[in-house]
């Protein structure tokens, strides 16, 4: 059964696996950031398709997760991005924001995996076993896959968001809380992609109100 802490989050208890079936690898990106919705990938990979290279996507190079991503998409047996909007951080939390991603992205699969891996120490409630891994993204290659795909999503959506409001700099820090981010939500205000229920951006608005 699953089991449930203090925090109110549901949880799933580890599994061990060792059995026959598609293993997914499942991991997030955009908790941290004050704007923009948080992002999931799910990556179940073939072992008769090896892709060169897989690691924690915070250590490659931008040149190299792009690489990767086309790689990925291409090889695995198959994959799915999903997101939890602005609107539904600020609704629910990050957490129950970033879980709802990742149940998305398993859910959205094509093909249904026997167990799912997920990077961390938290699972989204599933329908298959599951198990979280404390710095997965570094020690399983089909979570390393997913940190890429969701990496990679989340970076091409901070460029469109930059493009759409360039004075705060979205292309550079991604929408993390840097001096430079600070600074021009200060200046500027608000953007319809930040997260109002974070604290430098509700800061900001109730200076405004």
């Amino acid at each position: 059964m699953p089991s449930r802490k203090s925090s109110g989050v549901p949880e799933q208890l580890g599994l061990s696996w060792a059995g026959p079936g598609l293993l997914a690898g499942v991991d997030e990106a955009g908790r941290g950031p004050l704007a923009g919705p948080v992002v999931a990938a799910a990556v179940i990979l073939d072992d008769a398709a090896p892709i060169l290279g897989l690691r924690d996507s915070k250590i490659l190079s931008e040149k190299k997760r792009e690489a990767l991503f086309d790689e990925i998409r291409a090889k695995a047996l198959c994959c799915c991005i999903a997101e939890a909007s602005v609107e539904e951080i600020d609704r629910l939390n990050i957490l129950q924001a970033t879980m709802l991603a990742m149940r998305r992205a398993v859910e959205g699969l094509r093909l249904k995996p026997s167990f799912v891996q997920v990077d961390g120490n938290r699972l989204p409630v599933l329908k298959v076993p599951a198990e979280a891994i404390v710095k997965g993204d570094a020690k399983v290659q089909a979570i390393s896959a997913a940190s890429i795909l969701a990496k990679v999503h989340r970076d091409r959506q901070c460029l469109a968001m930059h493009e759409a409001h360039p004075a705060y700099g979205f292309a550079t820090h991604k929408g993390y809380p840097t001096a430079e981010h600070l600074a021009a939500l200060r200046e500027h205000g608000a953007t319809p992609f930040h997260r109002r229920t974070f604290g430098p951006v509700r800061a900001v608005l109730e200076l405004a109100s």
